[in-house]
């Protein structure tokens, strides 16, 4: 039981991700609309598990997105400089000066806290990553010369504009032909796709993109507000077992399993399947939460690295649950855990095997 993973010997990267990668601006315990002044952090959905799977855990990754070539974009450079990731695929556009036909994208970030959930407020029309489109990347050169043994993507890139769903499209179809495995995070945000069909017109985007993916993460789960755990696990495997129906080639499944209890509060654990087998992370009740933007990234991460590292389903579902936890603890929507924290968080009870 395990994925056919490339080589790393025969590989450049072991990692790269496609998406855009947002500066963050975060009140902290504060609000947006009451502040006076914020930290900068750089951070997008699927940059977020190359960040991780360098700094964290020590891997090979680079991201393919797109920046202005002004002081805000090699600020968000410099911030991913910082994280260890590989800056060489980065696409520079021309600043126009008044940012009217090209701009950076810019997140501003609430945590939350108790009653108050956590909030996001992005500004990020007309960026450079949102006309990123087919042919702006040498995928052959990419995937076949320096080669890569893993490709993330995820639902938050293709749905900022028509050209970014099809540079998804491209990007995977690239991979899949170099035998790169590639993984997918649903990721649905209405407010992109708002103007441009909304969740029916997700769904046709994701099942294009779907036919090329191995690796998918995230389930349609919301709303569930289970009643005890194993309600909550059956419950997982069903949706898990109905993104199979739709798409039976798909070698692995995985999904956190969150229950909110209140915004600095929730139950989390993760749920993995792997040819015909459910496995399931230790779980982490009422785990106390400071930030959880990224957390899902976390885990998505994580989940990389133990096939990555192992090629091992449980090992791969732990170490999500568990740096997906841990990213919850600090701010920002990037990992500060190191891989000995996760360790000694997995091994606290062990893990069992869903049946």
């Amino acid at each position: 039981m395990s994925l056919p993973l490339r080589d790393p010997a025969t590989c450049h990267y072991d990692q790269i991700s496609l998406g855009e990668v947002m500066l963050r601006l975060d009140p902290g315990e504060g609000r947006i609309r009451t502040a006076r002044q914020f930290s900068a952090w750089e951070g997008g959905g699927e940059y977020n598990t190359s960040r991780a799977l360098r700094k964290c855990f020590g891997l090979r990754t680079a991201v393919c997105t797109a920046l202005v070539d002004n002081e805000v974009g090699h600020l968000i450079e410099d911030l991913i400089m910082q994280g260890g990731v590989d800056t060489t695929f980065i696409q520079w556009r021309e600043n126009d000066g008044a940012g009217q036909t090209v701009r950076n994208g810019i997140n501003f970030t609430e945590r939350g806290f108790g009653i108050r959930g956590a909030l996001g407020n992005p500004d990020r029309g007309h960026t450079a990553a949102s006309q990123l489109k087919p042919g702006d990347f040498d995928w052959d050169h990419i995937f076949g010369k320096l080669g890569v043994r893993w490709l993330h993507t995820g639902g938050i890139f293709p749905a900022l504009s028509e050209s970014t769903a099809e540079l998804t499209i491209e990007a995977v179809t690239a991979a899949k032909n170099y035998g790169t495995i590639v993984s997918y995070d649903l990721n649905y945000r209405p407010s992109l796709w708002k103007s441009r069909g909304g969740l029916d017109q997700a769904r046709k985007v994701n099942l294009r993109i779907a036919k090329y993916v191995d690796v998918m993460i995230g389930v349609e789960a919301e709303g569930l507000s289970p009643e005890s755990d194993q309600i909550e696990t059956q419950t997982f495997q069903r949706l898990i077992e109905k993104t199979l129906q739709e798409s039976p080639h798909l070698k692995v499944v995985a999904t956190t399993m969150r229950r909110v209890i209140s915004a600095s509060r929730n139950d989390w654990s993760g749920l993995c399947w792997h040819d015909g087998q459910f496995y399931e992370s230790r779980k982490y009740p009422e785990l106390e939460i400071l930030d959880r933007i990224g957390g899902g990234d976390g885990f998505a991460s994580g989940l990389m690295y133990g096939f990555l590292s192992k090629n091992d389903p449980q090992a791969a579902v732990d170490y999500g649950a568990a740096h997906g936890a841990h990213a919850s603890t600090t701010p920002g929507d990037t990992s500060m855990a190191t891989r000995a924290e996760l360790d000694k968080l997995i091994a606290a009870t062990g893990s069992s095997v869903a049946r």
